[in-house]
């Protein structure tokens, strides 16, 4: 396993810049963010520009990273699938398509995105808009050796009232997600403040792993005795449950000894990146740059043969 982080935490700074500062700084790989460069949430970055991407753009991309000794994980689009709006979810599939074509152009075999939620049906009738919307596209990317695998976040500030907007939460579904094709992301981050074992979960569907992400989460017990497990009602905030908050790997609940031995165990050999949410650590780039600083002597020592 090697040490790698996503770029979307330093949207501000060039691929360059990032690849620069990660390659000097106990990193191996890159999970490079792929939104369109448009204005949008402040996670939200473009290092590469998928939609005018050619092989001699790609080549400019593989010398880059071999010249800080780094290599390329995943193209990273996180975004709705299913969104209420037809003209959203279009144009979110046709970048979708765009991030795979530049993936085969860079000989990578994965994109990482979400599987979503129409905030305006219930989860059953989402789940079989799932089943009409998605053997499209994976077949789209398995025709360029690429495979999408989907990141396990609720996406709770997509739904009005705080509820899991992305439907591969829950490992319930990730049995789902593989009869469509798709494939898993793992962040054992999101299935703490859910209540779920992340090591059993993990051992249960180990061989649909394809891609890790390091993302650590605090949770504060008495703020939940208050709101409960759904979060502050009253002046709600979208993104802010008043009882959780995700952290860099280190300072929050997850025991990452027993997670990579877990995936260690059970045959993962790939990149583990970071996930770089924490609020305490950001605010500006040196600031995120130092909390990435903590993932690395949290995370490198273990993945160290």
């Amino acid at each position: 396993m090697r040490l790698g982080l996503l770029t979307a935490c330093l949207p501000g700074e060039s691929l360059a810049d990032v690849a620069g500062w990660a390659g000097a700084h106990g990193y191996r790989a890159l999970e490079v963010a792929a939104w369109p460069d448009r204005p949008g949430r402040d996670w939200e970055a473009s290092h590469l520009d998928v939609e005018s991407f050619d092989a001699a753009e790609a080549a400019r991309v593989h010398d880059l990273l071999a010249e800080h000794d780094l290599e390329l994980s995943a193209v990273a689009y996180y975004e709705n699938n299913l969104h209420e709006d037809p003209a959203v979810r279009a144009a979110t599939h046709d970048h979708l398509r765009r991030c795979v074509d530049a993936a085969q152009l860079l000989g990578v075999g994965l994109v990482g995105t979400f599987v979503g939620r129409d905030v305006s049906r219930t989860v059953a009738e989402n789940l079989r808009l799932a089943e009409k919307v998605f053997p499209p596209l994976v077949e789209y990317a398995a025709a360029r050796d690429v495979r999408l695998v989907i990141e396990n976040c609720p996406m709770e500030g997509w739904h009005p009232d705080g509820y899991p907007a992305n439907l591969a939460y829950s490992p319930e579904l990730w049995g789902w997600l593989a009869e469509l094709g798709l494939w898993l992301n793992y962040d054992p981050s999101h299935l703490v403040w859910l209540g779920i074992d992340p090591v059993a979960a993990l051992s249960a569907h180990a061989d649909r792993v394809l891609h890790v992400q390091a993302k650590d989460v605090e949770v504060r017990p008495t703020d939940r005795d208050r709101y409960g497990v759904f979060g502050r009602v009253l002046d709600r905030e979208p993104w802010t449950s008043g009882w959780w908050r995700y952290r860099v790997p280190g300072l929050g609940e997850l025991d990452w000894s027993r997670v990579l031995d877990t995936l260690r165990r059970t045959g993962y050999d790939g990149v583990v990146s970071v996930e770089h949410e924490d609020p305490v650590w950001s605010g500006n780039p040196g600031k995120v740059r130092q909390g990435l600083a903590i993932a690395e002597r949290t995370l490198g020592p273990l993945l160290t043969p």
